[in-house]
């Protein structure tokens, strides 16, 4: 029986540099940004319902769609962003429902669903067990002006996009704490994989 972990943080949380550390355990993971990237590639269904919706001003002369251009549209209006995730977000449960079975036919003793909004797309009955990558809000605010060159506006905005983290680990089987080091991080994992009895 493969157990399904739900991966899931807040923008900025670490959560992409907790998601790498499962190669280590040599735990297959499906995260759902980059399927979600991929869902939006010219030529996928999703795509050609984002260009009917939001139009071709939102496109590169490559005809791929400019992420930011999007970004900026949908992070100022609550409706238009409701509209693109009803667009994305079924496109993307499909593909990880069809990679998560294939993991389990394959007889995987373990594969983590990396969803950064777990929670409030509810969809934690894709998996047994939920994990949440916690910061304090105040490095979240610092790592996310540093990464991406936001002013801290712009980074509230992204934060407030979604459900505050302390809801969120108060919602997950386990937290990890990532305040301190990689290693610190990587030592949670571990013992909580031990834990549960998937290494």
């Amino acid at each position: 029986m493969t157990r399904v972990l739900g991966l899931t943080g807040s923008i900025a949380s670490g959560k992409s540099t907790v998601s790498l550390m499962f190669d280590d355990f040599n735990i297959p993971v499906i995260d759902a940004d980059k399927i979600s990237r991929e869902v939006v590639i010219p030529g996928e269904k999703a795509y050609g319902q984002i260009i009917d919706t939001f139009g071709e001003t939102i496109l590169r002369e490559d005809k791929t769609i400019d992420r930011k251009k999007l970004g900026a549209i949908v992070f100022e209006d609550g409706d238009k962003r409701k509209t693109l995730n009803g667009i994305v977000h079924p496109a993307v449960r499909e593909k990880m429902l069809e990679r998560r079975d294939a993991y389990a036919a394959s007889g995987e003793k373990c594969v983590v669903l990396d969803i950064p909004l777990l929670f409030e797309s509810k969809l934690t009955h894709f998996v047994d067990k939920t994990i949440v990558v916690y910061v304090d809000e105040h490095v979240q605010l610092e790592r996310l002006m540093e990464r991406d060159g936001y002013s801290e506006k712009e980074a509230y905005q992204r934060i407030n996009a979604q459900m505050p983290m302390k809801e969120k680990a108060e919602l997950a089987d386990a937290v990890i704490d990532n305040n301190g080091s990689k290693h610190d991080s990587y030592q949670q994992l571990e013992s909580l994989l031990r834990e549960w009895d998937v290494l």
